[in-house]
């Protein structure tokens, strides 16, 4: 397995620390790296359940970038730290081209892993890589409305000083419910790709395979792992 991989440019590395940045304000824990034949998949965690009595989807985001140099990943490190290490890397960059180094030549950027963290379930639950069928687009306002609507209703409903149970519990009913409109997409989903950005003005992609669902724009994918209970049959 390879301990580094390297990014093409400097704005490679600034996408992927937006990316990163709007994970961490949602769930900043860990992240996984999965690297192979020249593309690097970044998957950050936006909610997944704990436990077998746990309701909540799991919903993850996923963004890919190019490679310049092969590499064979498959890593869950720190997000914190992994976001540590490319504001260095960005700040050298910077500082680079402040010496007078050429900004419009592309300067490939190598990235060296943090130590990885052994113990996060949700990472061992991987999405597959083929056999998506396509569905119907979707509006991305009826994601946008499923989401705001859904962080206005757990604002209102957690009381204060609430434990985690209780917490966990309104999440679960919240964004466990299907977006009106949308079978077998949660509102977890819409929360996920606004959190991270990745709803424009397109229609939005929709795919399915199994218990899993992925909405794909041109800024990101949201994944979406159904619970066995919401399944139709």
């Amino acid at each position: 397995m390879s301990t580094s991989f390297t990014l093409p440019d400097a704005a490679s590395l600034g996408d992927l620390r937006t990316y990163l940045a709007r994970a961490a304000r949602v769930e900043d824990g860990s992240v996984r790296l999965i690297a192979d034949s020249g593309v690097l998949a970044v998957y950050t965690a936006i909610m997944y359940p704990l436990g077998l009595l746990d309701e909540l989807p799991t919903v993850l985001g996923l963004r890919t970038f190019s490679l310049t140099e092969p590499a064979t990943i498959d890593a869950v490190v720190p997000l914190a730290s992994f976001r540590e290490r490319l504001r260095l890397l960005a700040e050298a960059h910077d500082a680079e081209g402040a010496e007078g180094a050429d900004p419009t030549r592309a300067t490939p950027v190598e990235v060296e892993l943090p130590h990885e963290v052994a113990t996060v379930t949700w990472a061992a639950i991987s999405p597959p890589r083929g056999g998506w069928v396509p569905l119907p687009d979707v509006s991305p306002e009826l994601l946008r409305r499923a989401a705001k609507a859904g962080i206005a209703e757990v604002a209102d409903a957690v009381p204060a000083n609430a434990g985690e149970a209780i917490v966990r519990r309104i999440r679960s009913e919240v964004w466990g419910r299907p977006v009106q409109g949308i079978e077998h997409v949660p509102a977890g989903a819409g929360f996920a790709g606004e959190s991270l950005g990745f709803l424009g003005h397109d229609p939005v992609r929709l795919f399915e395979t199994g218990p899993w669902s992925r909405l794909t724009t041109s800024r990101g994918h949201v994944l979406v792992k159904r619970r066995a209970w919401s399944l139709s049959i």
